[in-house]
This record gives C-alpha cells, sequence and structure tokens, in this order.
C-alpha cells in the first residue's frame, strides 16, 4: 500500500506537470534549466522525463511559473502538514503571502507584530530609514501558523494554567489572539543570479527581528544544478535546511552525468544534511 505522503508527492509532481510549470520546449530544453550550462541541461531533462513532463510550444514566463510553484507547494503543505498531527497537535492554517507583498504580511504574527510600528516609523523618519535600511524587512512566500489556544484545550486532562501563571505566554488565547508563527517557507523555482542571497538575507531578518522563539526557515526550490544549490544550502547559521522539489530524481539524474564536479558537490550537500526532499518538509515542521 502506497503511503499517503508518497501519494501527495506525486499529486505535487502531477500538479507542475499539467500546469506547465515542469515542461519541455520542442527542442528538449526542460523549463527549469539554464539553457547556457551543458549540465544544467542534462541533469533538468533527466528530471522532467522521470515526471513525464509534457512539450509545449514555449515555456511559462518566469513570473508566472514561480507563482505556480508557490501554490504548488502551499498545495503540498496544506495536504501534508495535517497528515502529523499525531507527531504535532494543534490548531494550524498555511497561507500563500507571496502576492501580497503591497502588504507587511508577517507584523501581523507574533512573534513579528512590533515590526508593523518599526515599518510606520521608517517610512515617516528618513534618518531611521538610512540607518535601518531593509534590515527589518520579511516577505515570506508561505507561512504555516498556528493559533492560539483556550485554556479549557490546555487544561483538557488536568488544570495547568490560570489567571496566576502563565500571563505572557502566546500560545494561550487568554493572552492574545494572534496566530503564532512556526514555519516561513520561501518558494524559488530555479536559483539565478542574486536568489541564493536574497534568501539568506531574509533569514537573517527573521531571525534578527523576531521576539520570541525563531520559526522553521526553509527555501523549496526546483533548481538542478548542484553548484547553484550549494550557493544556497552550503553553511548554517540562516536557512534550517533546502529541500528539492525532486530529489531521488535528481540524485539520479546528477549520478548519470559523469561530472565529478557536480556529483561531488551534491553528495557534500546530501552527507551534510543541507539538502532533503519536498517530502520531507511536513515531517521535519512536526519536530
Amino acid at each position: 500500500m502506497t503511503a499517503e505522503l508518497s501519494e501527495a508527492r506525486n499529486r505535487f509532481h502531477q500538479n507542475l506537470v499539467s500546469g506547465h510549470t515542469l515542461s519541455l520546449s520542442p527542442g528538449g530544453v526542460a523549463s527549469n534549466a539554464d539553457s547556457s550550462q551543458k549540465t544544467s541541461l542534462g541533469i533538468a531533462l533527466s528530471i522532467a522525463n522521470d515526471l513525464s513532463a509534457e512539450v509545449i510550444p514555449e515555456k511559462l514566463k518566469g513570473q508566472r511559473a514561480g507563482k505556480q510553484f508557490e501554490e504548488a507547494v502551499e498545495g503540498f503543505l496544506r495536504e501534508t502538514f495535517p497528515l502529523f498531527q499525531r507527531l504535532r497537535p494543534g490548531a494550524w492554517t498555511i497561507e500563500n503571502v507571496g502576492g501580497s507583498r503591497a502588504e507587511y504580511q508577517i507584523s501581523k504574527y507574533e512573534p513579528y507584530t512590533h515590526l508593523a510600528d518599526l515599518a510606520s516609523a521608517v517610512e515617516n523618519d528618513r534618518t531611521l530609514a538610512s540607518v535601518l535600511g531593509n534590515s527589518y524587512e520579511i516577505s515570506p512566500d508561505i507561512l504555516v501558523l498556528r493559533n492560539p489556544e483556550l485554556d479549557d484545550v490546555i487544561n483538557g486532562d488536568r488544570c495547568l494554567v490560570d489567571a496566576n501563571s502563565g500571563r505572557y505566554a502566546v500560545i494561550r488565547m487568554a493572552n492574545q489572539e494572534r496566530p503564532i508563527v512556526h514555519a516561513i517557507v520561501s518558494c524559488k523555482w530555479t536559483l539565478r543570479s542574486d536568489r541564493a542571497q536574497n534568501a539568506r538575507s531574509e533569514a537573517l531578518n527573521i531571525i534578527r527581528n523576531r521576539k520570541g522563539r525563531t520559526p522553521h526557515i526553509a527555501v523549496v526550490t526546483g533548481e538542478p544544478s548542484p553548484s547553484r544549490l550549494a550557493s544556497l544550502a552550503l553553511g548554517t547559521g540562516d536557512i534550517d535546511t533546502v529541500y528539492h522539489f525532486a530529489l531521488p530524481e535528481l540524485i539520479k539524474a546528477v549520478d548519470g552525468t559523469q561530472n565529478d564536479e557536480a556529483i561531488g558537490m551534491l553528495h557534500t550537500l546530501l552527507d551534510g544534511k543541507r539538502l532533503r526532499d519536498i517530502s520531507d518538509l511536513p515531517l521535519d515542521l512536526a519536530i
């Protein structure tokens, strides 16, 4: 019997293929490949073939492909993360806020509500703006949120809290009603130019500007090039883990290139626990 997580992973890939986020050109170039890189072309083509990508006359524009990738990752998390309530109980919400960058979404939630006041102050004070720059800005794609709990739920089995203690804990709805950011997920269909560094900078802003526990910080990508994956995944201190949309297929493709540099780099990321599969993400969020 196939596990529900495996079935959800298959549906995730089918979604990308049917929406032509992942596709092939008439000349056999995968939509996530860098056409100027021979290794990228070969790896991406192998993955696309393994996932039964279709040939279409023209691939989607970058912005549309990126948005559809965001929506596919959001749908995958909505479907899979609630399956692990036994590991991580709670009242959960998953929101795709990538298309709402005009609003400062993160400031609606704990532990980042203070950032709304900071953003307002910076907007009205040029001196403050010149000092802080964008060091406080956080523009996530997907938020995994936990709603605070009623005391009746917390005290369900025994009396654990009352009016005399736990009066500032954000998990208690008696103290505050805003959802709590459990995880921030950035989605990068490909990693071109400075996108890797943008993701790192935002991760550092998430860490520096919190007033509470650091949320999970994850990046999901469809990038086929091991060197570009390494630019984002190597090192620690900012992003928790990078998740590939099709890691087993990537490993097979890279191992088949006979490119020692690409193979060595990919296995460095794997052995160093810096790269995982999209199907690992809901389990990791349950930690």
